[in-house]
């Protein structure tokens, strides 16, 4: 397994903490290939997540949003089906997936369909943080700035 060192980048770089935790995070994780899903991007700020869970109903199924991050779980009621199962070869156990987010991705709602369940996702960068242009003004027109005593 591979570690990086981020040290040199701790000393140049601020408020990338989050994103040095990530990576960390995402090492560690073993693959667990269930439910298997599909990210798409569908415009330039628009994304959506297709799961398979197959089996499952919508009322079976949570989703979370919190602060950055996306949780999936699923559950499935334990009924008892009709005549002895002679080969169980869908899978009903319990999951939960989790989804990291960038800062400003929010979901925007959730489908389900044929056992595939769909979630929408779009980021809203708010208009204070849109690069805006600055015009230049006269030097004279310019605040003088104090210097320090």
């Amino acid at each position: 397994m591979r570690t990086f060192d981020f040290a040199p980048l701790w000393r140049s770089t601020i408020g990338f903490d989050r994103l040095f935790a990530l990576i960390n995070e995402s090492q560690g994780l073993e693959p667990d290939n269930y439910p298997p899903y599909d990210v798409l991007r569908i415009g330039e700020d628009s994304y959506r997540i297709n799961l398979a869970v197959a089996g499952f109903s919508p009322e079976e199924i949570t989703i979370t949003a919190q602060q950055n991050r996306l949780t999936i779980a699923g559950r499935k009621a334990t009924a008892s089906q009709p005549g002895d199962v002679l080969y169980h070869g869908i899978s009903a156990r319990p999951f939960e997936r989790n989804f990291s987010l960038d800062d400003h991705v929010e979901v925007q709602g959730a489908s389900y369909e044929n056992g595939l369940l769909q979630i929408e996702l779009v980021r809203r960068v708010p208009e204070a943080m849109k690069p805006r242009k600055i015009q230049i003004g006269p030097a004279a027109a310019q605040p003088k700035l104090k210097a320090a005593a």
